[in-house]
């Protein structure tokens, strides 16, 4: 009896297989968190008169890595590096405005939303534009793989005419908006007021709103990675039941009350 019980435990042991340690642990263990963000998406990320990174994203990085009793490492990515640096292990998480997007979901792991955005047109002095639907006819672009620019090719195609052009990173749109490469872009309301008020982008002003859902964006880390998307989850939670939520939007964005994060039916 005593033979046949020890066989069955060696047995169960072997189905089971080796037991392994999570990103979590990993992180934990290294004493470092790597955050890929993006630092030309004011005021969410950018850099300071001393090259320093800042910035809300930049902030929820800290705070992620103090909550997990480790040392932050902000590493600056652009919005298409995103999830290839995720990928290929060069960073543990983003901490990037990411729209949670179903097509991504195949390929990472989400938290729930920490932050929801709205969407401004951005248009060039000169460039006939009452409101959004003005920009029918125009050259228009955004950067390459975001919420933003799929809506915006999206209508060029609906409206038959116009043009779309991707760039590769946000600074390049509204460069590229500056000097009349284009005639508008779509872009958050804090990003585009952010790139509007800096005056590095002469000539251009704020038109409308754009008719887009709220954008919700939210961490990203391996989708086989559930202990780290969990502990994400809380972190959210509490960042918002704590007030940090809060003080990081009226330090990065100014007064007001930050987008609820919740949708009714959904998310609680």
């Amino acid at each position: 009896m005593k033979k046949s019980l020890l066989a069955l435990a060696a047995a169960a042991t072997a189905l089971a297989g080796p037991a392994f340690a999570d990103k979590l642990d990993d992180i934990i263990g290294s004493g470092k968190l790597r955050c890929a963000v993006v630092l030309d998406f004011p005021p969410m990320g950018s850099r300071d008169a001393d090259n320093n990174p800042q910035g809300f994203d930049v902030d929820y990085c800290n705070d992620l890595a103090k909550a997990l009793g480790v040392e932050a490492e902000v590493v600056e990515t652009t919005f298409p590096e995103r999830i290839p640096a995720l990928m290929s292990g060069s960073v543990d998480v983003a901490v990037a405005s990411t729209s949670d997007t179903l097509e991504r979901a195949k390929t990472v792991g989400f938290s729930i939303p920490y932050y929801a955005f709205e969407n401004a047109v951005v248009g060039r002095d000169g460039v006939d534009m009452a409101n959004w639907e003005g920009m029918k006819g125009k050259t228009v672009g955004a950067t390459a793989g975001t919420y933003e620019a799929i809506w915006l090719e999206g209508k060029v195609k609906e409206w038959g005419e116009g043009e779309f052009r991707p760039y590769q990173n946000q600074a390049d749109v509204f460069l590229a908006l500056s000097q009349g490469q284009l005639d508008a872009t779509v872009s958050t309301v804090e990003v585009a007021e952010a790139n509007v008020k800096s005056g590095n982008f002469g000539g251009i002003k704020i038109v409308d709103k754009a008719p887009m859902v709220p954008d919700y964006v939210a961490l990203i880390t391996l989708r086989e990675e559930y202990g780290l998307i969990n502990y994400m989850n809380l972190f959210i939670n509490q960042q918002v039941r704590t007030g940090r939520y809060a003080e990081l939007y009226k330090k990065w964005v100014g007064e007001g009350v930050p987008a609820d994060l919740t949708i009714q039916g959904v998310y609680r």
